[in-house]
């Protein structure tokens, strides 16, 4: 198995525009039934998120696989890693047809966007239509925390980092420099 880079906007106090123009990209849907190209591109996603244990998501941009494919967490969430075949899910072509609920704040970290947290304000139930893994249609309702991890996934596909958000920026004190370089 390869191991797969995060794709970011910086790494070591530098932007990096290369990795920035893909991750900013409107993601392609992917063929239904799908091709043997479709099927790579999931299974490398899927390898790569299985191999991590730092995150909650991981979207096929972010590998630098510029296609609508997310996989995520839907349990243990505080739990590093996954647990089982049944603590994950991945959505292909997914996009939210409904959003509502009371919206709720929280602060986001992201792969993509490493050294800061943003508070994100988000709806706390969706429904999403994707398709699944063997390209039957899927229509889901998340709520809560789960709602929150889907929709960030999402934003990957559709070329928005949480950065993009209207919240508070947080960032360690001794990168102030750089990331007010960045923000101002």
């Amino acid at each position: 198995m390869t191991t797969h880079k995060t794709w970011q906007l910086w790494r070591d106090g530098e932007m990096i525009e290369e990795e920035a123009k893909l991750l900013r990209r409107k993601a392609a849907d992917l063929p239904v039934p799908f091709d043997a190209a479709a099927k790579k591109d999931i299974q490398t996603l899927v390898e790569a998120f299985l191999k991590r244990d730092d995150a909650l998501g991981l979207a096929a941009p972010q590998i630098g696989i510029s296609k609508r494919i997310i996989a995520f967490k839907i349990k243990d969430f505080d739990k590093k890693g996954v647990s089982g075949k049944d603590g994950w899910e991945v959505l292909i072509n997914a996009r939210i047809t409904q959003a509502r609920g009371e919206p709720d704040v929280m602060n986001e970290g992201c792969l993509s966007c490493p050294d800061i947290s943003v508070e994100v304000t988000r709806p706390t139930e969706i429904k999403v239509k994707a398709v699944d893994m063997k390209g039957n249609k899927v229509n889901k309702r998340y709520t809560g925390f789960l709602a929150r991890i889907v929709q960030h996934e999402i934003d990957h596909l559709d070329g928005r980092l949480v950065i993009d958000h209207e919240g508070t920026l947080s960032y360690p004190k001794e990168k102030k420099a750089f990331f007010d370089k960045i923000f101002k």
